[in-house]
C-alpha cells in the first residue's frame, strides 16, 4: 500500500522556494527516502531522473571537476534523456558512495538554479569523515527523516482516528471512546513500529506477524552494513553491541552492560558509530539552567534510543502474542518501551527541519538519584516531561526537579485521559506550585504544541 509522509509538505515548500537549495534527505537505512522522493515527483507531475551512486562509482571523477555543464551532461547520457530539462526533478540517491558529489551541490545550484536537486543518503557522516569534505555549509537545505510517526501509522492504518488526534492537539478535547481506541492503536504501533515495509506490512492484511518477519529483514541488513563503518573494528563486538542496545534503551550509557569484556573505549567507539549511522540516538543530560538547553549538556552522560520501537521490541524477543495478551489498562508492560515511544516522537516532532535531539535531566547523588525522562525548551522555558508506562507511578523525580528549577509547568504522559491539576507542597520552609498537565502517551508527537500553549507569555 501507499503510505503518505507528512514530510511531503516539507518538499513542497523547498520546491516553491524563490531561492531553492538543494536538498539532502538525511536518515538511517530503510526509513523511506527514496520513496519518499519518488512519490512526490509522482504527487506533484515532475519527471524523476534517479542516479544511483552506489551503482555509478565511477561518476567520482565528473563530479570531482565540479564543472554544473559536464556533470549535468555525463547525468544526461547515463539517464538517457537531459536531466536538466524543464520540469525534472534530479535524485541522487546514496550520495555517500561519491563524496565529490556532495561538493557539488553548490556549484550545481549556483549554475542550475533552476534545477531541483535531491540527495540522499544513510551514512554521510562516514562519507565526509573519510574523504575529509565538508558540507557546503549556507548553501543546501537538510531535512531529517525518520520511521513513521504514530500519526502517519494511524493515517495508514486508521485514518478518522489520526483526524481525531489532530483535533485533540488543537484543542485538548477529546471523546472517551476515540482515547480507548488509540491506546489500543498506540499499542500496535509499539510492537509494529514506524519502519515503512513493516507498517505497509501490517496495514495490507492487518496482521502482526507480517510485520515481524519485515523486521527480522531489516535488523539483519543493519548487521550486514556493519562491514561498510567498522572502520577495522571488531564486527563481532558491533554485532553483540548492536544486539544488546534495545535490551537497554533510555538507561544511562555504561559500556559495561554492553560487553564485559571488551574495554570501554572500544564499546564507546561503536556506540559513536551507531549515533553516526542513525541506529540509535542520544538523549543527552543536561543540567537545565536555562535555554539553550544544549549549553549545559554532558557529552560523556546520555541515554540511548533504538532507530524504531518495532524494531526494538522484535529484538527483544516481543512478538505479537505478548500483544494480545497485555490488559487493557496498561499501555506497554515496560517503563523503558513507553519512554522509547515517546522520545520516538519528539525526535522528528519539527517536521524534520534541524538535527534531531533529546535531553533529560539527571541528578546522581549518595543516597538516592533523580531522573526527569526528558527536558523540552519552548521560548525562554524549560518543561519538564515525565513518562509513565501505565496509569499510575509516583514522580518523585519531578518532585526534585520543581525543587531544583521551579518549572511552571510539567507533562506526564501515560494511560489515562487528558486532564490538569495545581500541584502545591512544602519542602524545607519553602512552598512549591506547579501546574501538571497530563497527557495520553499517544499524543507525544504534539507535546511542543502543548508546550508553547504553556509559556509564560502566553497563558495569563
Amino acid at each position: 500500500m501507499e503510505i503518505k509522509r507528512d514530510a511531503l509538505v516539507f518538499l513542497d515548500r523547498w520546491l516553491n522556494q524563490p531561492r531553492r537549495k538543494p536538498l539532502v534527505i538525511r536518515g538511517a537505512r530503510q526509513v523511506g527516502k527514496s520513496t519518499l522522493v519518488e512519490r512526490f515527483a509522482t504527487a506533484r507531475g515532475l519527471s524523476l531522473c534517479e542516479i544511483d551512486l552506489e551503482r555509478h562509482r565511477g561518476l567520482k571523477g565528473v563530479f570531482a571537476t565540479l564543472d554544473a555543464d559536464r556533470i549535468c551532461e555525463e547525468l544526461s547520457v547515463l539517464a538517457g534523456r537531459a536531466v536538466d530539462a524543464p520540469g525534472t526533478l534530479l535524485f541522487l540517491d546514496e550520495i555517500q558512495a561519491v563524496p565529490e558529489a556532495i561538493e557539488a551541490l553548490r556549484y550545481l545550484r549556483q549554475d542550475r538554479p533552476s534545477l531541483p536537486v535531491v540527495a540522499a543518503g544513510s551514512l554521510l557522516e562516514f562519507a565526509l569523515d573519510k574523504a575529509r569534505l565538508s558540507m557546503p555549509v549556507g548553501r543546501i537545505t537538510y531535512l531529517f527523516l525518520g520511521p513513521l510517526s504514530f500519526p502517519e501509522f494511524l493515517g495508514a492504518v486508521e485514518p478518522d482516528l489520526r483526524a481525531w488526534l489532530e483535533r485533540f492537539a488543537d484543542t485538548g478535547e477529546l471523546p472517551a471512546t476515540a482515547h480507548g481506541k488509540l491506546l489500543r492503536r498506540a499499542r500496535q504501533f509499539c510492537f509494529v513500529g514506524g519502519m515503512p515495509e513493516a507498517v505497509a506490512a501490517y496495514a495490507d492484511g492487518g496482521l502482526l506477524p507480517a510485520a515481524s518477519e519485515v523486521q527480522r529483514d531489516i535488523l539483519q541488513t543493519y548487521e550486514d552494513d556493519f562491514s561498510k563503518y567498522a572502520g577495522g573494528r571488531d564486527l563481532a563486538l558491533m554485532q553483540e553491541i548492536f544486539r544488546r542496545l534495545p535490551a537497554v534503551v533510555c538507561r544511562k550509557v555504561k559500556y559495561v552492560n554492553f560487553s564485559r569484556e571488551a574495554r570501554a573505549r572500544e564499546v564507546r567507539g561503536i556506540l559513536s558509530l551507531f549515533r553516526k549511522a542513525r541506529v540509535c540516538q542520544a538523549v543527552e543530560s543536561t543540567d537545565a539552567s536555562g535555554v539553550p538547553l544544549f549549553a549545559g549538556a554532558d557529552p560523556d552522560v546520555w541515554k540511548p534510543l533504538f532507530l524504531d520501537v518495532g524494531l526494538a521490541n522484535h529484538a527483544c524477543g516481543v512478538d505479537w502474542r505478548m500483544l494480545e495478551a497485555l490488559d487493557g489498562t496498561r499501555f506497554v508492560n515496560e517503563g523503558a518501551i513507553a519512554e522509547q515511544f515517546v522520545g520516538q516522537e519528539l525526535l522528528y516532532a519539527d517536521g524534520g527541519f534541524e538535527e534531531p535531539r533529546l535531553a533529560y535531566w539527571l541528578r546522581e547523588g549518595a543516597k538516592s538519584n533523580a531522573e526527569v525522562d526528558y527536558l523540552l525548551a519552548s521560548g525562554p522555558e524549560i518543561f519538564p516531561v515525565e513518562v509513565k508506562a501505565g496509569k499510575s507511578g509516583t514522580l518523585r523525580s519531578l518532585r526534585q526537579f520543581v525543587l531544583a528549577k521551579s518549572p511552571r509547568t510539567a507533562f506526564r504522559l501515560d494511560a489515562n485521559p487528558p486532564g490538569r491539576q495545581t500541584v502545591s507542597f512544602s519542602e524545607a520552609g519553602r512552598d512549591f506550585s506547579h501546574e501538571l498537565v497530563s497527557l495520553p502517551f499517544y499524543a507525544a508527537r504534539f507535546l511542543p504544541r502543548f508546550c508553547a500553549r504553556e509559556r509564560r507569555d502566553v497563558r495569563p
